[in-house]
């Protein structure tokens, strides 16, 4: 089951997410696997994921995955043999997407996005294939004016596109604002 969570920042997305994810693995006795792509790239961003372990507690096994996500996935498909029952949360897909465009920012443009959508790609093959449940989080940035610069621009309409991706094979959508889940598209299991 891939649950999808989409917010603006500090919408509760992540609180949210983390609840869900707590909620499916009550019943396991393996830790809930919290899958993170943020870096730390100075103070503040350092501030930021301290804030997230913290609110989060101890309750999680870590995994830091700032770029191959889909190879990580796979890795972790292969080793669910021994426990199908693991239960994933991903926080966040924007980071992920910032992290691989800014890997490449000394490519040109057209190599950029040939990167970008190849990584989207190879990403919603792992998450198709993926056996466990997995609750992951995006932050829904489109909604604000056009940005005036071509890397922003770049980056805005690749989350996008990522987003309307990963909604599609989804099996549950869910919009936060201010703190309040909105489901927008559920698919009942039979």
């Amino acid at each position: 089951m891939i649950h999808f969570v989409l917010g603006g920042a500090r919408s509760g997305k992540s609180r949210f997410a983390e609840q869900q994810v707590l909620s499916l693995s009550a019943n396991s006795t393996e830790l809930p696997i919290y899958l993170a792509t943020a870096t730390s790239i100075d103070g503040e961003m350092d501030s930021r994921i301290n804030k997230h372990q913290l609110d989060r507690g101890e309750h999680w096994q870590l995994i830091e995955c700032p770029l191959a996500l889909s190879e990580k996935l796979s890795l972790l498909d292969n080793e669910l043999n021994n426990n199908p029952k693991r239960v994933y949360l991903l926080d966040c897909l924007t980071l992920w997407l910032n992290n691989q465009l800014y890997a490449v920012e000394n490519l040109n443009n057209e190599a950029q996005t040939q990167h970008l959508q190849t990584e989207i790609d190879k990403l919603i093959l792992s998450l198709t294939a993926f056996k466990s449940d997995i609750v992951i989080v995006s932050n829904e940035i489109g909604l604000g004016v056009i940005p005036m610069g071509k890397s922003t621009r770049l980056y805005v309409d690749y989350c996008g596109w990522l987003n309307q991706k990963v909604a599609a094979i989804a099996d549950q959508v869910t919009l936060v604002t201010a703190g309040i889940p909105l489901t927008i598209k559920s698919i009942s299991a039979n």
